[in-house]
């Protein structure tokens, strides 16, 4: 359901008591997305998936030579330099 900046504005505790049944709602400002308001942790399995499928790609592409940080770290705390 889409409701405009302003009118969410003046009924934002009626809408959060909604949010909390589980609606969710697409907020407009000139009549373009700009958030959507749904209850914390309402993301879908595929979602989920789809984020961690997308953080194993990345990690896999950007494999460093380097130290780790925990490595960079612990010779932070040691006083060494890396």
């Amino acid at each position: 359901m889409e409701i405009g900046a302003c009118e969410a504005k003046a009924h934002l505790p009626k809408l959060l008591a909604r949010v909390q049944q589980g609606q969710c709602f697409v907020i407009t400002r000139h009549g373009r997305p700009v958030a959507e308001l749904r209850p914390v942790g309402s993301r879908s399995r595929d979602e989920i998936r789809a984020a961690i499928a997308w953080l194993a790609d990345f990690q896999a592409r950007h494999v460093s030579d380097g130290p780790t940080v925990r490595e960079l770290i612990r010779e932070a705390r040691e006083g060494r330099k890396p």
